[in-house]
């Protein structure tokens, strides 16, 4: 049987609390429904939920969905042990709806599996879009007061060359015709049908279009390139790079990530959207590089194909302009500092 997870941090626990000790005074005595609750982005929310309640004194309780309620008090029992977190076992199609008043519902359930995007997109585009109708048919009876969906930046499809940062107000949208679309058709539906939902029913919902992310939790084994780096970094083996290395991304340390969540369901505007991620890009090859660097590996690199001059500049990399002006949100921890962080967090 795995060992528990460890507890973040408190040096990052305190980063979320204390940008957002103001936000809080509003939840006191309040509850929330949270889905996605166990995964990457949910043991953020949870820790983070938890340390604020414990420090501020709020008496705020969370009823969290989650498949396998056994396997997370095995996973996390520093969490499935508290008060007021309540572990609510079923599928995010067809979950039974908790009793009572529910304040506050963060959708943050995805199955963000670019395995199951590419083998199976008819059941990713059903479990996107099934669950946001289930979560949206619990809201209706809840008397729900604020809504945030984790949505992502793949509802802008391929991100133009020639566009180094794409903004909310850019009208791209995934390929209807590719199998591999399903992923961002099904947040861009959701998008639509919490919109339309919160107009009929009078609450307020706000989108996260969220982009790439570094930080404990998240996987070293998937389809994420910097964990894969960190994770050969650590095991000392070479840094294996499945492409050319040439597509821009950009990386969000994760305690800025529940920083900018918690802050836009308490604060973003109803009906809008903003991009949450780091706007500062490089590419791949050189992120290999930087990690290698930053754990003092100084392992080789591996290219899996070769570099082509004619083939256009692949870019995934959100324009943070709204989120900033409107909430007054930044990038606090840089790079260096997550990568580190992380890897001291899994050694």
């Amino acid at each position: 049987m795995p060992a528990p997870v460890k507890r973040l941090p408190e040096e990052d626990l305190d980063h979320v609390l204390l940008p957002t000790r103001d936000l809080w005074s509003e939840a006191q005595g309040k509850s929330f429904f949270i889905t996605g609750g166990t995964g990457f982005f949910g043991m953020w929310l949870l820790e983070s939920f938890t340390h604020i309640d414990d420090t501020l004194g709020l008496g705020m309780r969370a009823v969290v969905l989650t498949r396998d309620a056994a396997a997370f008090a095995r996973k996390a029992p520093h969490l499935s042990d508290r008060p007021d977190l309540e572990f609510l076992q079923g599928d995010i199609r067809s979950f039974p709806f908790p009793h009572g008043r529910f304040h506050y519902v963060v959708h943050a359930a995805t199955e963000a599996s670019a395995k199951l995007n590419q083998e199976a997109p008819d059941e990713m585009l059903d479990a996107i879009v099934s669950g946001t109708r289930r979560v949206l048919d619990f809201a209706a009876g809840a008397d729900v007061e604020k809504f945030l969906l984790t949505s992502s930046g793949a509802v802008y499809g391929q991100q133009p060359s020639e566009m180094t940062h794409v903004p909310e107000t850019y009208n791209g949208a995934p390929d209807s015709l590719v199998p591999g679309s399903a992923y961002g058709l099904g947040k861009r539906v959701s998008e639509h049908m919490c919109a339309v939902h919160a107009i009929q029913h009078g609450y307020g919902v706000k989108i996260a279009r969220c982009f790439a992310f570094v930080g404990p939790h998240l996987p070293l084994d998937s389809h994420f390139a910097i964990g894969n780096f960190i994770r050969n970094a650590l095991n000392r083996e070479p840094i294996r790079i499945g492409g050319d290395g040439t597509p821009n991304r950009s990386y969000l340390y994760a305690s800025d990530l529940a920083v900018w969540l918690w802050t836009l369901l308490f604060k973003g505007v109803s009906g809008k959207a903003y991009n949450v991620g780091s706007p500062v890009d490089l590419d791949i090859a050189g992120l290999a590089s930087f990690v290698n660097a930053e754990i003092r590996g100084l392992y080789p690199l591996q290219f899996l194909q070769k570099a082509n001059p004619n083939r256009p500049v692949s870019r995934y990399v959100p324009a943070t302009t709204r989120i900033e002006t409107e909430l007054g949100l930044q990038v606090r921890i840089q790079l260096g500092e997550a990568i580190r962080k992380t890897a001291k967090w899994v050694a």
